[in-house]
């Protein structure tokens, strides 16, 4: 094992790197070389689909290892321009964000209608598109939180996307038609044979409960998952859980006792396990979100998530702001730490 994963990982090493899930691994469909072959292809999905999911598989650092690295970058819309590409004013030009995605040895590349339709004759053919067709915006005051379609499925294709991605806000009022617009949209996508990946994210202030934040919480995030996979979402995106017992905390929805004693723990590795169980047993890959950048400690912070994201069996992670706001070649330093995890053979299923 890399000697350098070690020490970012610090007092945590040994634990992250030895400790045994309370699920066995052996109930969950794994990432691998066949992935594509071993679960994908079982399904109904059309055979367009099956050769858009091995190109997104099959590029990059970690092509032909069945994990991806794809690198995001729609804050411009999520978060403002200004508070995303402020730190590194060079990713206001659309084709740096492809470069640094190139460079730093990504799967994909994911980004708004404007970003990849800005540069899409010069890269849609050297490293795969994922198009993001919904957003939330915060130009509107007051603030309201609320994914709105801003791109076609018909622009994704036109422009040679080979994913499109969006996202809903499990949880909220806006969420049952967005649940709807995305399910029609991704079948669509499927239909022209892209494939689908859904920001599977939880929002509504009731999450929060006596200072705890709950939006984080294992079994809140791992049924959000399970809605994804429902709509036939290829892979699902999950912000890596941090803590447990969001229904109980709550005192909404159902539960089950088994949830918090045998199905999980507080270990990360057990919570973000919990979290692939819910993409049907790891039929549909999980990727966990980088997260925000706070500048000193971006890079150890980065390698723990995609320890614990690999340990407990996701295929990857999707890590936009701790990579583009930073210079570039320290932008693709990072990205390559992270992929170096997933190459790593001694880092193995928990």
């Amino acid at each position: 094992m890399s000697t350098n994963v070690a020490s970012l990982l610090g007092k945590e090493a040994d634990d992250l790197l030895t400790y045994k899930a309370k699920v066995s691994a052996d109930l969950l469909e794994l990432p691998g070389p066949d992935y594509v072959d071993r679960v994908y292809a079982l399904s109904d999905r059309p055979t367009p689909v099956l050769r858009s999911l091995q190109t997104l598989l099959n590029t990059g650092r970690l092509g032909g290892t069945g994990y991806v690295s794809i690198l995001p970058v729609d804050q411009g819309i999520e978060h403002s321009a200004g508070a995303s590409f402020a730190p590194n004013p060079i990713y206001f030009d659309p084709d740096n964000i492809v470069k640094l995605a190139i460079e730093g040895g990504c799967n994909a590349v994911a980004s708004t209608l404007g970003v990849l339709g800005a540069v899409a004759r010069k890269y849609a053919h050297k490293i795969p598109f994922i198009l993001k067709i919904n957003h939330n915006e915060l130009l509107t005051y007051p603030n309201k939180y609320d994914q709105i379609m801003f791109a076609s499925i018909d622009q994704a294709f036109e422009m040679g996307a080979v994913a499109v991605g969006a996202t809903i806000y499990f949880g909220s009022e806006e969420s049952s038609r967005q649940i709807i617009e995305v399910s029609e949209a991704f079948q669509y996508a499927h239909e022209l044979g892209m494939a689908t990946i859904l920001w599977c994210y939880l929002r509504n202030p009731a999450f929060k409960v006596d200072g705890v934040d709950y939006h984080l919480a294992s079994d809140l995030t791992s049924q959000a998952n399970h809605l994804g996979v429902t709509i036939e979402a290829d892979i699902i995106k999950q912000k890596q859980a941090e803590n447990n017992g969001g229904y109980k905390a709550i005192k909404f929805g159902k539960t089950h006792d088994k949830v918090y004693s045998e199905l999980s723990s507080d270990h990360p590795i057990d919570l973000t396990r919990y979290q692939v169980m819910g993409c049907y047993m790891g039929r549909a890959g999980m990727i966990n979100s980088g997260g925000a950048s706070s500048g000193s400690g971006d890079l150890e912070q980065a390698v723990r998530t995609a320890v614990i994201n690999k340990r407990a069996g996701g295929m990857g992670l999707i890590s936009g702001r701790k990579a583009f706001q930073r210079p570039m070649n320290e932008g693709v330093k990072l990205l390559n730490a992270i992929q170096d995890v997933y190459l790593d053979k001694e880092i193995t299923i928990a």
